[in-house]
């Protein structure tokens, strides 16, 4: 090799050496292509001070793929609206909350309608009445229902609260049992169980009835400091969660689907950081 030659070479080699330090190499993360981001309408801010439409891009522009309204903030009037801003916008809804509403298959019905695939229900508990009628009359009122969210084909998704029902993953997972239908399941609330439980061994005790997730911090030291309630008064990552754990746990199973935050509302720049959190936690 003469001389010119050996400079050649050694130029690429150097030239492809600066390459390799100076271009940054994307990780792809446990959960990425698995876990699609959503979030609550509710957390939103600014959500009644512009077009849904408007609302629809900023959210993709957040991060955001998905959004979770509840079924009685989409006045069946304006549902076409929504429909419309999705489509144009390409952020998806998801699924709705249906929390609080009797009609279960009118909300169904709006599901399908906004071209969501599951709706998030609670099974409601009053302390002051006895507990096995309670259980009884939510597990026939959801079996019944069943058929007609198979139909249209949207899951109902009874989701873990803090009513003191249900309180324990092997409580929910014979709940869910009880029902016996592949289209009644349950939405996991990775944070609301912390008050009484560990988060992964939910996720290891529910299996595969977890269809989607929501995705909030819980913090003990702050909760028996201050009040249960301010345990939530923390960001994604900062809590007692132990997030590698239960995404160990989701790993299992092969989760797959939507991970909707549900934390306190806030502008746009709130709404980015949550995402990025999501990102973090969820190793996406």
């Amino acid at each position: 090799m003469n001389r010119r030659s050996l400079l050649q070479t050694g130029g690429l080699a150097l030239g492809a050496g600066l390459l390799s330090t100076t271009v940054p190499s994307v990780r792809a993360g446990q959960f990425t292509g698995k876990i699609r981001k959503s979030l609550k309408w509710s957390m939103i801010a600014q959500r009644d001070k512009l077009p849904v439409l408007e609302v629809f891009k900023k959210l993709r522009e957040c991060g955001y793929e998905g959004v979770e309204p509840r079924v009685s903030e989409v006045a069946p009037e304006k549902a076409e609206e929504w429909i419309a801003a999705s489509r144009e916008s390409g952020l998806i809804i998801d699924g709705t909350v249906a929390a609080g509403w009797d009609d279960l298959a009118g909300g169904i019905d709006l599901t399908k309608r906004l071209g969501g695939d599951s709706m998030l229900v609670v099974a409601r508990y009053d302390q002051k009445q006895s507990i096995q009628p309670q259980w009884d009359h939510w597990r026939d009122t959801l079996k019944a229902v069943a058929p007609h969210a198979e139909k249209q084909g949207v899951k109902i998704l009874v989701e873990n609260v803090w009513a003191t029902f249900l309180i324990s993953p092997f409580d929910m997972a014979r709940f869910i049992d009880e029902i016996g239908h592949p289209f009644v399941q349950v939405h996991f609330d990775v944070g609301n169980m912390v008050r009484w439980g560990v988060a992964e061994h939910w996720a290891e005790i529910l299996g595969k009835r977890s269809q989607k997730l929501d995705i909030k911090e819980y913090d003990l030291k702050k909760a028996m400091n201050e009040g249960m309630g301010k345990g939530f008064d923390v960001p994604l990552g900062e809590g007692s969660i132990d997030w590698a754990a239960v995404r160990a746990e989701l790993a299992k199973i092969g989760f797959t689907g939507w991970a909707a935050a549900e934390v306190a509302a806030g502008d746009w720049d709130y709404l980015t950081d949550v995402a990025k959190r999501m990102d973090r936690v969820l190793d996406l």
